[in-house]
């Protein structure tokens, strides 16, 4: 394969092939074109990338760096990284991560499961009657919003790429949860709410593959393991589905996104219509759609289990 300019092309798109500097170019300016067409960054927020020094998290922390050089945005962001404590796998990637901030000169701050809740995501997973995968999206969704607050931030910026969105979409079809569809899209939620940090997505329209392919041509230090409860949720049957139509079908991924943006407007419509109040957890504090927030809940039922 040869890029439009006669170099050896290093990746192979719907558009043509793209050596390495061509293909550097086309990303960057993917996801700096997401972050101005949406306005996902403002010149006054204060940011807070939540990051796990796997290849998304890494790609979208140094993007949102350079997107604040050259738009000459003050430099107003950290990075928070939030511990599961899961045996052989995440130690390694938060050293990786450190050494990246490091050399970024990017402030980090790291919270982890064992000392807000008292239980690793290993320990609560033998214990508790669920997927590990509920379990670890329910509290790291708590901890990415209590601890952004607390650092006074006003965007969270998370590293959810084209594959991650047209899994949960695909998931949320399946299961007919449409509500929670309606929180979809490059900027998460329906509209802003106290309480509430809002996240937004950088790299909403980069596949995995490029995503991978640009920390390697950059060569980041990454570990590419996938977390070892992956396989275990609903998630991994949908992905595997998607990855084999896209295999035989090259662009459904885009395409699922494509078709969800179309209509993503009517969702959100229909979902502010509903009686959404947003109250107050009587354990924490933090806000909830209950009397009491599901990550409190999770405590309770390990506490008794």
């Amino acid at each position: 394969m040869l890029c439009k300019c006669e170099r050896k092309a290093v990746i192979n798109l719907q558009h043509g092939s793209l050596c390495r500097q061509h293909f550097i170019h086309y990303f960057e300016d993917k996801v700096f074109k997401t972050i101005n067409k949406y306005r996902l960054i403002d010149r006054n927020d204060k940011l807070c990338v939540a990051t796990s020094g796997g290849k998304d998290s890494l790609t979208v922390l140094y993007l949102t760096k350079k997107y604040l050089k050259k738009y000459k945005i003050k430099e107003n962001l950290f990075a928070l990284v939030i511990d599961e404590g899961i045996d052989n796998y995440r130690a390694t990637t938060i050293k990786d991560l450190e050494e990246f901030c490091e050399e970024h000169e990017i402030k980090l701050i790291n919270v982890s499961f064992e000392n807000e809740f008292s239980y690793t995501l290993d320990h609560a997973q033998k214990k508790l009657d669920k997927k590990p995968c509920n379990t670890c999206g329910v509290w790291r969704r708590y901890l990415l919003n209590k601890y952004a607050k607390k650092e006074d931030a006003t965007k969270v910026i998370t590293g959810h790429n084209l594959d991650d969105e047209a899994q949960v979409i695909m998931m949320n079809y399946f299961k007919a949860n449409t509500k929670i569809a309606s929180h979809l899209g490059p900027i998460s939620g329906i509209e802003k709410f106290k309480g509430f940090v809002q996240r937004v997505k950088p790299l909403y329209f980069c596949t995995e593959k490029e995503t991978r392919l640009y920390t390697l041509l950059k060569k980041f230090k990454v570990q590419y393991t996938e977390c070892p409860y992956a396989r275990e949720g609903y998630r991994s049957h949908i992905r595997e589905m998607l990855n084999d139509f896209e295999n035989n079908y090259p662009g459904t991924k885009q395409g699922v996104v494509n078709s969800f943006l179309d209509i993503l407007p009517l969702l959100k419509e229909k979902a502010k219509q509903n009686d959404y109040t947003i109250k107050t957890c009587n354990n924490c504090g933090e806000p909830a759609n209950k009397n009491v927030c599901n990550a409190c809940k999770t405590v309770e039922v390990l506490n008794h289990a």
